[in-house]
């Protein structure tokens, strides 16, 4: 296969699984349990088709273009689409097409459900790694975004933009990533270059491919 960075491009992504379906001799990678691509192998273990989800008009504009894209092996032939493993479809758009796989599935969720599988807050905060987690907050998927600092009995007011008006799953779907709202919630026990870290931080969780 001429694309032998594929297995370690995927499971670096936020959240990604994989397993191996004996049946049908499939390496599958899953986001939320959901499958978003797989390497179909032969009998000899050998890959023979790599597998993804597309818009149903991207897809059918790439088959067109490329001889080594073709109807989803084995799947439903509008929304995914099979690539040869040794074919002329460039490294940088197999990369692209398996982000644009990724995202379609992941927002097949709820915006709540696709917080919880990625385990971030919706300003991309990784709960997990706040000392504040068990002991004053319960987390921001928990509780609605009620968390510790937030004013009483209300959200934080990032949640409160994103979720509650917007209806965004988080920030990323924002234009003005990162806005004023984050940063007039700067904790004042941080100088300006810390807060700015946790800034920059934030918008990689969020937006990290």
């Amino acid at each position: 296969m001429k694309y032998p960075w594929i297995d370690e491009y995927l499971l670096n992504k936020r959240s990604v699984t994989k397993d191996l379906q004996s049946d049908w001799n499939w390496i599958r990678y899953h986001i939320g349990g959901k499958m978003f691509a797989a390497i179909c192998l032969d009998p000899e273990d050998k890959p023979y088709y790599i597998t993804l989800k597309l818009d149903p008009e991207e897809g059918n504009f790439l088959r067109t273009q490329y001889e080594d894209i073709v109807p989803g092996y084995y799947m439903n032939k509008m929304h995914w689409n099979s690539i040869k493993p040794d074919g002329k479809v460039p490294d940088d758009l197999l990369r692209d097409l398996l982000d644009k796989s990724y995202d379609l599935v992941l927002k097949s969720f709820s915006g709540k459900k696709q917080r919880e599988i990625l385990n971030l807050s919706c300003c991309g905060t990784d709960c997990e790694k706040c000392g504040f987690l068990g002991s004053m907050c319960k987390g921001c998927n928990a509780t609605n975004g009620k968390v510790f600092h937030a004013p009483a009995d209300k959200a934080c007011p990032i949640y409160s933009c994103c979720v509650q008006k917007h209806k965004f799953a988080n920030c990323a779907a924002c234009d003005d990533l990162p806005c004023d709202v984050w940063r007039a919630t700067k904790d004042p026990n941080l100088t300006d270059l810390q807060f700015e870290a946790t800034i920059q931080e934030r918008v990689h969780n969020l937006t990290a491919k």
